[in-house]
């Protein structure tokens, strides 16, 4: 993997990493700013890609088509799902699917996109076997886990809604861009892996949770990147 795309869902995480970069170039397209150089020895293009699933796919396109990149990584925050994966956790995509896909109108089961090959989309399995690696070795007091993650356009905030992710998702976590970006990455055929720090258990306690934990998720996403990065 010669270039990485890293699409980041914070300013502060995105930041971080634009401060560590050498020979770095910005470009801005489609109101994104697109910043190009050199991370950990390794050639990448790092990237705030907005809120949301349409924002996410539009950016993930861009850095194939435009910047050539090999890989996409994408790093942000989510709801857990799960009771054993507690705030501050790293959850790594075995593979994503969206959970706000519904057709079942036309006999589909909820989640499916129709006239689709797949609905559900592997995660590279090299990048999760070296990302959990370096999350055991550069943050150790936290847990690490590998399964699904789904997404949809909504912060979920509401206990029922989070019982009906996991009956019909059996997800580990919840948030709003990471299957979009591997839908892109997918029909591309680039691998991808989406990277996910527990902000909050996605139920009632969530905007609370969200405000209070934010900070420790991105320094903990911040030390796994440049760890992944600069194993890659």
């Amino acid at each position: 993997m010669k270039k990485i795309g890293i699409i980041g869902a914070m300013d502060e995480e995105v930041q971080i990493l634009k401060s560590q970069m050498q020979n770095e170039k910005v470009k801005t397209i489609a109101s994104m700013e697109f910043h190009e150089g050199i991370l950990k020895n390794h050639e990448a293009v790092v990237v705030r890609c907005g809120i949301g699933k349409v924002n996410a796919a539009i950016c993930t396109q861009i850095l194939i088509d435009l910047f050539d990149v090999e890989a996409v990584i994408n790093t942000g925050v989510a709801g857990s799902l799960r009771n054993e994966i507690e705030i501050a956790d790293i959850v790594l995509s075995t593979d994503t699917q969206q959970h706000d896909v519904d057709a079942t109108g036309f006999g589909y089961p909820v989640g499916v996109i129709p006239r689709m090959e797949s609905s559900i989309f592997q995660a590279d399995e090299r990048l999760i076997t070296l990302a959990k690696e370096v999350c055991e070795e550069v943050i150790p007091e936290v847990g690490v886990h590998t399964g699904r993650i789904v997404s949809g356009d909504q912060f979920i905030s509401d206990s029922g809604k989070k019982t009906w992710l996991v009956d019909n998702f059996n997800g580990y976590c919840t948030e709003m861009e990471g299957a979009s970006i591997a839908q892109t990455a997918y029909l591309n055929q680039v691998p991808f892996l989406i990277i996910r720090a527990i902000s909050d258990k996605a139920d009632h306690s969530a905007e609370m949770s969200y405000k209070e934990f934010e900070e420790i998720a991105i320094r903990n996403t911040v030390k796994l990147l440049n760890g992944l990065v600069a194993r890659l």
